[in-house]
């Protein structure tokens, strides 16, 4: 995946939703960038855990997620361009305000003291779960389709604790049975999060 610099991932990304022509995302757009989505971390520890790290996922999940629909023939009218790009940069938009800055203490192993390094914490203001958070939020702004609610409800796959229990498990194949971009989402989120180098700087 090419790098791309902060304020040009911000651009990237404003810019591709804009191509969306569907009522309510100029809103969605206006209150992204009103909120940490751009400098938040993608998780407090693992894939993006740093300044920017959210937005630097998203788009890597959008660009996988278009390769994988390539990949697999999924015709255009089945899962259009629009489901795409609303699906990979804002499925995670449950993150928003989801993290603060703080520190922990680590042993240095060098010297053998304590020191105090800067982490995130999560400080999770809206706890109504993870995927089915993001497709709230959204729905705030603007209608999604069935297959579009399926994918972001559905994203973490069995990483998700609902899916977990018997019930939430048979949701989740139902989902996959039925909506391909559902499978597609989470196998991207997947690929973005542990074979992208996504990293600060790199």
């Amino acid at each position: 995946m090419e790098k791309i610099e902060k304020m040009e991932m911000r651009g990237t990304i404003i810019k591709t939703l804009e191509g969306v022509l569907r009522p309510g995302m100029r809103e969605c757009i206006r209150w992204l960038e009103s909120t940490d989505f751009f400098t938040a971390p993608a998780s407090s520890r693992y894939h993006g855990a740093y300044r920017g790290g959210l937005a630097d996922h998203s788009y890597h999940v959008y660009r996988t997620l278009l390769r994988l629909c390539n990949a697999f023939n999924i015709p255009s009218d089945a899962t259009p361009i629009n489901s795409i790009i609303i699906c990979g940069l804002l499925h995670d938009v449950c993150k928003v305000y989801f993290y603060k800055e703080s520190t922990r203490n680590v042993k240095n192993e060098q010297t053998g003291q304590w020191e105090k390094v800067p982490c995130y914490t999560i400080d999770d203001q809206l706890p109504i779960g993870h995927g089915e958070k993001s497709v709230i939020i959204l729905q705030r702004f603007m209608s999604l389709t069935e297959d579009e609610a399926y994918a972001i409800r559905w994203h973490m796959g069995g990483f998700d604790d609902a899916a977990r229990g018997y019930a939430g498990g048979v949701m989740l194949s139902n989902a996959f049975q039925k909506c391909p971009l559902a499978v597609l989402l989470h196998m991207a989120d997947l690929a973005a999060s542990y074979l992208a180098d996504t990293r600060e700087g790199k």
